[in-house]
Formats: structure tokens, C-alpha cells, sequence
């Protein structure tokens, strides 16, 4: 990949952003006005650590932003990483995942033992130089003790290789208490079938927490702690294999 300045490149991340913004804004406001929305939540993270691979600097910072939100007929997630924001390399990446609720839109109840709703699933991948495209179905999922768990089965489009493949997601986020301290356990996995010169991957990033604005009296939101990614197959290069350990802080806005 061509260096590009750090201007350039938070340049283009801005750029696509802002679009992100401008086509999802007339979508809220109509939510709020008719009283949609049923939950949203914002929160900022620093990352750094090291062991990553097929990369110039085995350490690495990054700065995400997620976004989640319900609606009256499904839900959104929306998050745009910028790594290495103070290298000449820094890159941003980012994902939009809209679901439409099923059984919302259809007035039908479709849970079943441990299901509460089965949902439309998409995602578009957005980072320099490619966009991949996956959409299949979702599954919320209705587990003890979790705040959110979901399964989503997609076909995955990637327009630079031939043919398509599956992609399994598991997210969740598990609540626990350790003597004083309130923890979670959350993360995702991305389970991806082999696509053109692409192998079979795992992407996984879990992360431990512990609620540390609980200590003065601001419970929620500031978190501290680690996030692990694994990945196998890191980027469908066969072989490479990564582990890579995190240190790393969560503001909830």
C-alpha cells in the first residue's frame, strides 16, 4: 500500500464519515419525530499494544468510535477505526450494519427456546481502497445473564474476488461482578469462508472490562482493560496467524 500522509488520509475518513452522517441523519430525525427510537449509545476507545502482523511496526494505537442504536423495526451499528493516528501509515476503516426485525415488520412472533427475533442482515466494510458487502440473516438471541447476544449468517461479496462465501458473526456482551468491581466480557467473532485467493479466517476480539467510573459515582461510563484480537489467517493469508494483546479504555457517551 502507498504512504499517504496523515492530512490525506483523515481527509478520507472524514469524507466518508460525513456521508455516513448525511445518509443516516434524515433517517434519526424521522425516528426521534415519531418516537422510534427505543435506545442509542455512543462510546470512544484507545487502544495500543503489540504482535501485529503484515504491517511496517509491530505495535499499534487506535481510535474507535462505535454507535448503536434500536429502532421501532430493527437495529444499527456503526463503527469507524482509526489506526495509527500519529504515523505516516494511519488508516481508517469503518463498517455500517443495519438489521430489519422480522417479526416487528411482520406483526408475528418468531422466538423460539433461547431466540428472541430473527432479523435482515447487512454489512458494508469500508477502508482504503475496497468495500465489501455482506447481507443474510440475523438472530438475537436470548441467553441468560447477557446484556446482548446475536448471530448473524451472511453471504460475504468481497467485488475483488471471484464468486462470494459465508460469514458467521457472534457478538455479545456478558455483565459479571468480581468482588467491588463490575466487569463485562463483550466482543465479536468473523468467521469467513476462503473467496477467490482469500483462505478460510477467524477474527476474533474479545475484550475484559471493568467499570472504573463506578469508583466515583459515575457508573457506565468509563471502562478499563484489555482487548485481545486473534486472528487466523489474518487478511486470508494462509499461514499468517496473529495474537495480539491490548490495553485499552472505553468512554460511554
Amino acid at each position: 500500500m502507498k504512504k499517504r500522509s496523515i492530512r490525506s488520509v483523515l481527509s478520507t475518513g472524514f469524507k466518508t464519515l460525513a456521508l455516513t452522517a448525511l445518509f443516516l441523519a434524515p433517517c434519526a430525525a424521522q425516528e426521534a419525530q415519531a418516537g422510534m427510537t427505543l435506545w442509542n449509545q455512543t462510546n470512544l476507545q484507545y487502544l495500543w499494544g503489540g504482535k501485529f502482523k503484515l504491517q511496517e511496526n509491530s505495535t499499534q494505537s487506535t481510535i474507535t468510535i462505535e454507535h448503536a442504536n434500536g429502532w421501532k423495526y430493527g437495529d444499527n451499528f456503526l463503527f469507524f477505526d482509526v489506526t495509527n493516528p500519529d504515523r505516516e501509515n494511519a488508516a481508517i476503516y469503518g463498517e455500517l450494519s443495519p438489521r430489519l426485525s422480522l417479526g416487528k415488520i411482520t406483526g408475528r412472533d418468531l422466538s423460539a427456546p433461547l431466540v428472541k427475533d430473527v432479523l435482515l442482515a447487512g454489512t458494508l466494510e469500508v477502508g482504503q481502497g475496497f468495500r465489501n458487502y455482506l447481507y443474510g440473516v440475523g438472530l438475537s438471541l436470548n441467553l441468560p445473564k447477557f446484556n446482548f447476544a446475536d448471530l448473524n449468517v451472511y453471504v460475504r461479496n468481497d467485488p475483488k474476488q471471484a464468486g462470494s462465501t459465508y460469514q458467521v458473526t457472534p457478538c455479545w456482551q456478558l455483565p459479571f461482578t468480581v468482588g467491588k468491581a463490575d466487569m463485562i466480557f463483550e466482543g465479536f467473532t468473523d468467521i469467513a469462508g476462503s473467496e477467490g485467493d482469500l483462505s478460510f479466517n477467524i477474527d476474533a476480539q474479545p475484550r475484559l472490562l471493568m467499570d472504573l467510573g463506578k469508583f466515583w459515582d459515575a457508573p457506565g461510563s468509563v471502562f478499563v482493560g484489555t482487548e485481545v484480537i486473534y486472528w487466523h489467517n489474518k487478511y486470508g493469508v494462509k499461514g499468517v496467524n496473529e495474537f495480539a494483546p491490548q490495553a485499552m479504555i472505553k468512554f460511554v457517551m
